[in-house]
């Protein structure tokens, strides 16, 4: 019987992406001994095959797409974008799918890495199982879960069998399809249309079940998306759900049939429908949870369930935002804790942005979220590119400049949601998220003067429209 090896840290942290990284680094830089367990790469999805390589290929259609809608340089763009330099860019953006450029920074802190899957086994003990035999590490004060989530496949007839690409297909693609069909509405589904229709793929459809594209957001945001797409070609279908597809011609067609009986071919079969966590193997079980499940915590990222508060999940895994800068948020906040500090719980105010052109860009309460969680909402609208900011930077199209707007607790004059929809607006984001989480009261938000031109100057409109 072999021996096991064993090591000894103050933290164990399973899983190498930004959320267990945050952790990983700010425990360490205040003198705690850490180790992380990675089975992939160190740096994560969004390193490899999420935020990182999906916004380099949206990147040069953007470029393109800015230009042309400046008279001047509009005249200079005489070309089209090149699909092999872009993805070109995006392997030298994420190192080749090498993690070799990362882990130095983990070397820099004396974070242990251990490569291999790593599973609890008991009280703050993680086994690793990996290429190099067994470890048992064990944990003198937390285990920290940040494993991610994997894509979702739903149970349509023939879809698993049709061999569709999901998130990591898309940004590894080495080739422009010359129809893609795209499942889902949402941040992905949307991204990535848009990156292959303008990277050369002539004929791209998305097909989103719900009623509108980002269903989630303002229905304004998702309805002049739909304008801005179909403008330029891309083919938006609403509220009719996929429920066959196939492979055909010697595997090279993928065609589908929707819920009203039409059907669509296409070379290749994007399904971008949602995320799981990935947590099935990571013996959950054995420290009295559901595997397989999001990891419930409270608010200072501690599993909740776990007698002694040793046990903590960051990031995607727990379910309560999925996306990278929120777990880097939990990250630091679980450390935090890890170290003994007086800390608030975590905010639920969320900013997002959706990198399609127009950009969409929302943090906190849509207006519905707002009257469903019983809010006294007032809320105030005003045209993206009507202000001289965005005048300057281009010439307004009815399918580019979009709409702005601020949800307002009447009762407390505060801001508890907003959304932008224009071009190249994500900038403007930081400000409202300061004003929701400070809760910032609107006279004295009226005294912060944007500069002209710009497009922040937005915000002084806005104020206006609700009287200030």
């Amino acid at each position: 019987m072999h021996e096991v090896d064993t090591h000894e840290a103050d933290v164990i942290v399973i899983g190498g992406g930004p959320a267990g990284e945050n952790v990983a680094g700010r425990c360490a830089d205040n003198g705690l001994t850490v180790s992380i367990v990675e089975r992939e790469l160190v740096g994560g999805e969004c390193s490899y095959w999420g935020c990182i390589p999906s916004k380099t290929l949206l990147r040069p259609g953007d470029v393109l797409a800015a230009a042309s809608r400046v008279p001047g340089a509009a005249q200079a763009v005489t070309g089209t974008v090149d699909a092999a330099a872009a993805f070109a860019w995006r392997d030298y953006m994420t190192g080749g799918w090498d993690d070799s450029g990362q882990v130095p920074w983990l070397d820099s802190k004396k974070i242990a890495l251990f490569r291999g899957a790593g599973r609890l086994a008991g009280t703050r003990t993680v086994e690793i199982t990996g290429d190099d035999g067994a470890r048992r590490l064990t944990a003198r004060r937390a285990v920290v879960i940040a494993t991610g989530t994997v894509a979702v496949v739903p149970p349509v007839d023939g879809l698993r069998d049709a061999r569709p690409w999901n998130n990591r297909s898309a940004t590894a693609a080495t080739y422009v399809p010359r129809r893609l069909l795209v499942v889902g509405g949402g941040a992905t589904g949307v991204e990535m249309a848009q990156a292959f229709h303008r990277l050369g793929c002539p004929r791209v459809t998305i097909v989103e079940a719900a009623g509108r594209l980002l269903a989630r957001e303002e229905p304004f945001a998702g309805e002049e998306l739909r304008a801005a797409f179909q403008a330029t070609g891309i083919e938006v279908i609403t509220g009719v759900p996929l429920v066959s597809a196939r492979r055909q011609d010697g595997d090279s067609t993928v065609v589908t049939t929707l819920a009203d009986g039409s059907r669509i071919s296409a070379e290749e079969i994007l399904v971008a429908v949602g995320r799981r966590p990935a947590t099935a193997d990571l013996g959950l079980d054995m420290v009295g949870l559901a595997p397989g499940r999001f990891v419930d915590v409270d608010g200072w990222m501690r599993a909740t369930g776990v007698d002694g508060g040793w046990l903590y999940a960051v990031g995607d895994c727990n379910g309560r935002a999925l996306l990278t800068h929120m777990g880097k948020y939990q990250g630091r906040l679980a450390a935090d804790v890890i170290l003994g500090r007086d800390v608030p719980a975590a905010t639920d105010v969320v900013p997002r942005v959706i990198f399609t052109d127009p950009q969409v860009c929302a943090v906190g309460l849509t207006e519905q979220q707002a009257r469903d969680a019983g809010l006294p909402v007032r809320s105030v609208t005003y045209g993206t590119g009507d202000v001289a900011g965005a005048q300057v930077r281009s010439r307004a199209s009815t399918t580019s400049s979009g709409s702005s707007k601020l949800v307002i607790d009447s009762e407390r004059s505060v801001i508890v949601g907003a959304t932008f929809v224009g071009p190249d607006v994500q900038e403007v984001l930081h400000a409202a998220t300061v004003a929701i989480v400070g809760e910032v009261p609107l006279d004295r938000l009226w005294h912060a003067v944007p500069s002209f031109p710009t497009v922040s100057e937005i915000w002084l409109r806005l104020l206006e429209q609700y009287g200030l």
